[in-house]
């Protein structure tokens, strides 16, 4: 296990699909952290079954954040902490929308404070052009036919459309 540097954040997710409001979050992340890995989640626990499998999600992304120097992405399996001890990071940052999120977010915190508490958890509170955004919406308007060009990139637009078109 690597030193812990405060110059490298997690930024862990289920992200099926990304979206403008990850992207959002994991570039302003970026301004704030020499190196952003972007964690993406093998099996979420609290979301069920995905819709991408990890290797998609994890390429979604891996062409969304390409033109970001200092983003990464990985998929992991693992705690959050423990993969954030892995790869030396001191920090987790997530986006908050609201109240909801903070209510499940401040659980978590709790949680992963008491497995390590060396890592701190950071929040970047939403956009308010996506403030709205959650990657269940977008599937669903996908599902039913509705505009998603200005809430994911376009290669994303394109496989849900695929996978979710009637």
């Amino acid at each position: 296990m690597s030193a812990p540097d405060n110059r490298i954040a997690i930024c862990p997710g289920t992200y099926d699909p990304i979206t403008y409001g990850h992207l959002d979050v994991i570039g302003r992340a970026s301004e704030m952290y020499d190196t952003v890995i972007v964690a993406v989640v093998n099996l979420p626990w609290r979301k069920g079954q995905t819709l991408f499998t990890a290797e998609e999600r994890v390429q979604f992304a891996k062409n969304a954040t390409a033109l970001i120097g200092n983003v990464v992405v990985e998929p992991f399996s693992t705690l959050v902490v423990e993969f954030a001890h892995a790869r030396g990071a001191m920090a987790i940052v997530k986006g908050l929308r609201a109240i909801s999120d903070f209510e499940y977010e401040f659980e978590m915190n709790q949680l992963n404070r008491r497995q390590a508490p060396d890592i701190e958890s950071v929040y970047l509170m939403a956009s308010p052009k996506y403030s709205f955004l959650r990657s269940s919406g977008v599937k669903e308007l996908a599902t039913f036919g509705g505009d998603i060009a200005e809430l994911v990139p376009d290669e994303v637009a394109e496989a849900l459309k695929e996978r979710l078109g009637r």
